[in-house]
């Protein structure tokens, strides 16, 4: 089995804790506005390669992993696009290693087509964009409902979640979505932090070189004032009563899908 890969980075300190190997795949059933790598979008790009190519990739810099409490962490692109390559790949870091597993997604995914991914994962790092059904179409091309029901069946199943949310200024800064966006992640039980990500142009180039125009070129990047009301709103809609989520912070860092 191989899988299409589109990159990956040795020394990654903003995907998960600790340092991490980060492997991004390739394939994004996606397109968002704001995407700053769309290049990871065409499923039959990139490069094939088979686990024992990735472990070989992994295997210099292991120390460094462990000593930092870091591990791998898959993204994309939509690493569940490719589940059961990305489960094999989980299932030898930990049979040879014990490394610990982060998976870095969108949440397109039916439940039934990730089960044997996500028994090997040991944390989600989950994209959520948009609660609003129609904005989130507007936004992605694709409804919200499949990560609507992938993130309560993360919740089932008791895998501790970061959920991530960029905050897009005239696309996701809307009050009541900032609240329902709260209210939900205040409704599950294994939210261990949130992080707000500010929209960034720093992916524009990309789509340039693909010849695609930019679609959010008007769009300014949000102030700090933007993303502390966002972060207030956010936590509004979380609640006194949530479950210890972690929401104090803004993160600067990150794969925006």
């Amino acid at each position: 089995m191989k899988g299409r890969i589109h990159s990956f980075d040795t020394f990654g300190t903003v995907d998960g804790p600790g340092i991490r190997f980060v492997l991004f795949m390739q394939g994004c059933a996606l397109q968002c506005l704001y995407c700053h790598n769309p290049d990871t979008w065409e499923t039959n790009a990139g490069r094939a390669m088979d686990v024992e190519e990735i472990l070989a990739e992994i295997e210099p810099y292991l120390e460094y992993y462990r000593r930092s409490g870091g591990g791998i962490t898959v993204t994309g692109g939509e690493p569940t696009l490719q589940a059961p390559f990305v489960a094999r790949l989980f299932a030898e870091c930990k049979r040879r290693w014990g490394l610990h597993t982060a998976l870095d997604s969108n949440g397109f995914c039916e439940p039934s087509h990730a089960q044997q991914l996500l028994e090997v994962t040991d944390l989600v790092l989950l994209d959520l964009k948009q609660m609003n059904a129609q904005k989130h179409l507007a936004l992605t091309s694709q409804p919200n409902d499949r990560m609507i029901r992938f993130a309560y069946y993360l919740d089932v199943l008791n895998i501790p979640v970061w959920i991530r949310h960029v905050l897009v200024p005239g696309w996701t800064d809307d009050a009541a979505d900032l609240l329902a966006l709260g209210e939900f992640i205040g409704s599950l039980t294994n939210v261990s932090k949130f992080e707000l990500l500010p929209y960034h142009r720093m992916g524009v180039y990309k789509w340039q070189q693909l010849g695609k125009a930019y679609p959010l070129e008007q769009c300014p990047v949000p102030t700090d004032r933007e993303v502390s009301r966002a972060r207030m709103l956010i936590e509004q809609g979380i609640g006194n009563d949530s479950h210890n989520v972690n929401a104090g912070g803004t993160a600067y860092g990150g794969n925006v899908n």
